[in-house]
């Protein structure tokens, strides 16, 4: 069994940028206005969760995202801080369960909830592995 004991709720953890033209909806291909896109809002949602738990995981675990429901509610325009930050909410076993939200300069951009799971890396490249060689 994997000790996960070092994950709790309330623990934080934050990512920043400072959007450029490759962060734009027409650079990533999600719209045509020149402003920050979605997706990028969503990989630093992301990115916060990872800062929050990643260094507490036991050697040769890593999470994966499984599930991400989020709102994006106002545009950021080129120039501006993104700062996305996340908090656990919930353990239950594997999955942890995070409160996100995203701001830039001025504004609570994006807001919503994202869970991860805990798995053995080595199993998994296994796993993927054999889905490479037509094995399910």
């Amino acid at each position: 069994m994997t000790d996960l004991s070092r994950l709790s709720v309330g623990l934080k953890g934050s990512a920043q940028i400072l959007v450029g033209e490759d962060q734009t909806a027409p650079r990533v291909g999600s719209g045509r206005v020149r402003v920050l896109a979605t997706p990028v809002m969503i990989n630093m949602m992301e990115a916060a969760a990872l800062d929050a738990i990643e260094s507490l995981l036991p050697p040769g675990h890593q999470s994966l995202g499984t599930h991400l429901d989020v709102g994006h509610y106002a545009a950021t325009p080129v120039g501006m801080t993104l700062r996305a930050t996340a908090e656990v909410t919930k353990v239950d076993g594997r999955n942890i369960e995070f409160r996100v939200e995203a701001f830039d300069d001025c504004e609570r951009i994006g807001d919503g909830r994202h869970v991860r799971v805990v798995v053995n890396v080595e199993r998994f490249d296994r796993r993927i592995q054999r889905k490479l060689q037509g094995e399910t």
